[in-house]
């Protein structure tokens, strides 16, 4: 089945389908990952976009049941230069077209994804509309035109729990860098869902800490009335400017109790510290951004998925930044100095280096360990 894909300012790419059948809007942007396809496409940061890979086979290991990041896939849409529907691994329980196709994902291959990735990077992320249905290409056009735009849309609601549960699965039975003994459970963690990634959950129960997770509107007393050693702000999609409840739930937590936020979570840390956050010409999407921790001077080879960054001249003076990204000079960390709490934009549990950043879930256990002492 044929199948388009046509940018608000014009541009058209032909194609072929390989998802489901329909047509979908969203913002276009590119993932620059060699692999990892199944934990992009059910990333809950990835809700309203139209996610493009840049490595040319997409595929040809299928899907299984233990990379997905969440219940099921979250992007709007998916775009790839070659799909193929023969696939190898011996974790394989089936192909990528058939889970797409199973969850109403509209997918387009045969797209010049070399050319589309050089157009955003020269024209930035722009909404788009992948389409199966044959309609004239204006009608198209104007639809992806008529789709909102990122900035000033909450959409954490949309992927956010319903209601709290708990976790307590770690990373042993899915690879052998994190196996070994169950460690023990000593602290109490509760983690706001605003687009939670599975990997980040068992990262800290790694670290030993059981899990609460909750809704992404849940407010401070209810959070403070579990008695946590700590909280955790997650990942997420949409502009942090518009979660303007999340803003001020975190400024009813911090300094009451240790936090820690990651990606979406950093930006909401910013905003509620007194910065501002502002709109990347095409994102960070990749699993290769440097970034160099300042007080030791450190590189980190980082996995990043985001939109969105915090402006380091609106944070206040206590505000102390600790990481920046070496490509663009963007803030990649930040950490208070009397209030503990700090947070990183890219994702540590993800750990491409592969364990360059293992140590930020260690200072939040060192945090922990403080706030019990007193």
């Amino acid at each position: 089945m044929e199948a388009v894909l046509v940018l608000e300012d014009g541009r058209v790419f032909p194609g072929r389908s390989f998802g489901a059948p329909g047509e979908r809007v969203g913002e276009v942007v590119f993932h620059t990952g060699m692999t990892g396809y199944q934990e992009i496409l059910t990333d809950p940061s990835y809700c309203g976009q139209l996610v493009t890979m840049t490595a040319p086979h997409i595929g040809n290991t299928g899907v299984n049941d233990f990379d997905p990041e969440s219940l099921r896939p979250q992007v709007a849409g998916f775009i790839v230069r070659s799909y193929s529907d023969d696939y190898s691994s011996w974790r394989a329980r089936g192909s990528l077209a058939q889970l797409l196709r199973d969850y109403g994902i509209v997918a387009i291959s045969d797209v010049d994804t070399r050319a589309l990735t050089r157009h955003i990077r020269t024209a930035g992320a722009m909404r788009g509309i992948i389409a199966t249905t044959g309609e004239p290409i204006e009608r198209l056009l104007a639809r992806a035109r008529q789709a909102p735009p990122m900035e000033g849309l909450d959409l954490t609601r949309e992927v956010s729990c319903e209601e709290p549960y708990r976790w307590a699965e770690g990373s042993a039975p899915f690879g052998p860098a994190y196996g070994g003994p169950a460690p023990e459970l000593r602290y109490h963690v509760v983690a706001y869902d605003f687009g939670l990634k599975r990997t980040i959950l068992r990262r800290l129960v790694d670290h030993g800490c059981r899990v609460t997770v909750v809704p992404a509107t849940t407010p401070p007393q209810e959070v403070l009335a579990l008695r946590p050693d700590g909280v955790f702000y997650s990942n997420g999609p949409g502009d942090p400017a518009a979660a303007t409840y999340a803003v001020e739930t975190l400024r009813g937590l911090i300094g009451r109790v240790p936090v820690f936020g990651i990606c979406l979570g950093h930006q909401l840390m910013g905003l509620a510290l007194g910065g501002r956050t502002f709109k990347l010409p095409f994102g960070h999407h990749g699993a290769n951004h440097p970034v160099r921790y300042l007080p030791t001077g450190r590189v980190e080879i980082t996995s990043q998925n985001h939109g969105f960054a915090v402006d380091p001249e609106s944070l206040p003076a206590e505000a102390e930044v600790t990481h920046i990204n070496l490509n663009d000079q963007t803030v990649e960390g930040l950490r208070h100095t009397g209030l503990q709490c700090f947070s990183v934009q890219y994702h540590p549990e993800a750990g491409p280096g592969p364990h360059d950043a293992t140590y930020l879930f260690d200072a939040f256990r060192s945090l922990m360990d403080a706030r019990r002492a007193t």
